[in-house]
């Protein structure tokens, strides 16, 4: 059996890798890796749900021992998973096998400069949009709007379901406490070294600088 590479072996290579890649090519490379995965996750959920439809989630969450490494983190669900930053969710259907995107959220900081942002450019008004409704707690009502689905909430389905999960065995949480996500735990197969991705946060910066100045 062939050994796989740890992170840790992975993230050495990519920082001693002089060669030059092109931007645009990585980036088409990482955008078909990240739709098989997407795929993948939903292929595994067909005989696990009765619905026609459910969502996808992705998550990038960044290493919390090895500097530089981001990990992605697929899952499904029968609701709309809660936002938050570094994320996007999909919709999927069984019979037409298709996925479409619902929303994607970029970094804290992105989404909070671009919210505060009166005027953006076209390519971000759409995620302008998601910012703000996030940050205007109308994220379900105008993701439901924007692409007319009646999907509930994560809140809304256990509530909706509680008596249902309580005799299936599942525990009542107090809402009121939150255990914090445990990043370690990922399993990925995908690593993304950030050295070569494509950030657009210089026109942020120079903004946020600019109404601070």
């Amino acid at each position: 059996m062939t050994r796989r590479k740890t992170a840790g072996e992975l993230s050495l290579k990519a920082s001693s890798d002089k060669t030059k890649y092109d931007p645009l090519e990585v980036g088409y490379a990482l955008c078909d890796d990240v739709v098989n995965q997407l795929y993948i996750c939903a292929n595994r959920h067909e005989n696990i749900f009765d619905e026609d439809e459910y969502c996808i989630m992705l998550v990038v969450a960044s290493d919390p021992l090895i500097k530089g490494i981001r990990r992605h983190k697929y899952a499904a669900f029968l609701y709309l998973p809660s936002p938050r930053p570094e994320q996007s969710c999909y919709l999927y259907n069984k019979k037409t096998q298709k996925l479409k995107r619902l929303w994607t959220l970029p970094s804290a900081m992105v989404m909070a400069t671009i919210s505060e942002t009166p005027i953006v450019a076209d390519k971000w008004k759409k995620t302008k949009a998601w910012c703000d409704a996030f940050y205007n707690k109308t994220f379900w009502e105008y993701i439901r709007k924007e692409h007319g689905i009646s999907i509930l909430s994560e809140l809304e389905y256990l509530n909706a379901n509680r008596e249902e999960l309580i005799k299936a065995g599942a525990k009542q949480v107090d809402p009121s406490f939150t255990e914090p996500f445990d990043f370690r735990k990922i399993s990925v197969e995908k690593i993304v070294d950030t050295k070569t991705s494509i950030v657009e946060q210089g026109c942020f910066n120079d903004f946020r600088q600019a109404q601070h100045a």
